[in-house]
């Protein structure tokens, strides 16, 4: 397979090289249901640790190295690295040279949607490095512009061809979905999101969904690939996340968004992002924003 990398792969990295070196991660301004980013590291970057999305990017420059399933793994500039919901893994430069990457994370609801009319289930890439240019190229138009927001009719054709590209790298069969009850996934979806900073109950999501704790969580986790109670835990860390990212004292951000207190909200934080928030403050950059000039 040809590294060559996708031009695409290098709009914009002048602005993120401008002012910047050493470890960082740069955010792009973000779309609902995606998280965009760039990051450089050198060493190790991440320790174990899992999402509740999809985590699809490209390799720009070093060797890129992570332990998934079980395996030590390793991606070259221009392969794509697919990462499948709750599956844990670290991350790091595999050389001295250090790593630069692009990665975009997606949620799973939004690819099951366009799976919906077929019948069938989230795809699953057994192999989560990829030499595939063209699944390259599809990653690349939605990551080639950072300081760029997406705009929906593209998001739209993005989504379509991202699941076709996934669907060829999944060797095993997709499940069939039977019939997903998408209205009481939604509602509970949405009852969670309204009540991040709490406890939810099993029985408020019986009363709003009108399904019993058990069909929910089957129905629950075929759309949105992860449980009510992940999902509740993550929104949190999502908001505790931005909070810090906006200048918010980390145990100020812990107390508004439901955790007991500032060390309950780092060993979920570590959990989830693969280092503390005081850790994550320090690398993260927001990308200069400028006017979308359409796709």
């Amino acid at each position: 397979m040809s590294q060559d990398l996708h031009p695409q792969a290098f709009e914009g990295l002048e602005r993120l090289c401008a002012g910047h070196s050493g470890n960082a991660i740069l955010a792009a301004p973000a779309f609902p249901g995606i998280e965009r980013i760039e990051a450089q590291f050198s060493g190790n970057a991440f320790e174990p640790h899992r999402h509740d999305t999809y985590a699809l990017g490209v390799t720009l420059k070093g060797v890129q190295t992570f332990r998934y399933r079980g395996e030590q793994r390793f991606s070259l500039p221009g392969q794509v690295i697919v990462l499948h919901p709750d599956e844990e893994h670290d991350g790091g430069a595999g050389t001295e040279d250090g790593l630069q990457y692009r990665m975009l994370y997606l949620e799973p609801s939004l690819l099951l949607e366009c799976l919906e009319a077929d019948g069938v289930g989230l795809p699953f890439v057994d192999e989560p490095v990829i030499g595939d240019s063209a699944l390259a190229g599809v990653l690349l138009a939605a990551l080639g512009e950072l300081d760029r927001e997406l705009d929906e009719l593209f998001v739209d054709d993005f989504l379509s061809r991202i699941t076709s590209g996934l669907s060829l790298h999944a060797h095993s069969p997709r499940r069939p979905l039977g019939t997903l009850a998408w209205r009481q996934a939604r509602a509970a979806r949405d009852y969670l999101e309204a009540h991040t900073t709490r406890a939810v109950r099993s029985l408020e999501l019986e009363a709003v969904t009108g399904l019993d704790r058990f069909a929910l969580s089957r129905h629950f986790r075929a759309a949105f690939a992860t449980s009510p109670h992940r999902y509740l835990l993550m929104r949190r860390l999502q908001r505790a996340r931005a909070m810090i990212g906006a200048g918010e004292g980390i145990s100020d951000a812990a107390a508004a968004t439901g955790f007991a207190d500032q060390s309950h909200l780092n060993r979920h934080f570590k959990k989830a992002y693969g280092m503390t928030p005081g850790q994550w403050v320090t690398l993260r950059r927001d990308f200069p924003q400028v006017p979308n000039g359409g796709r």
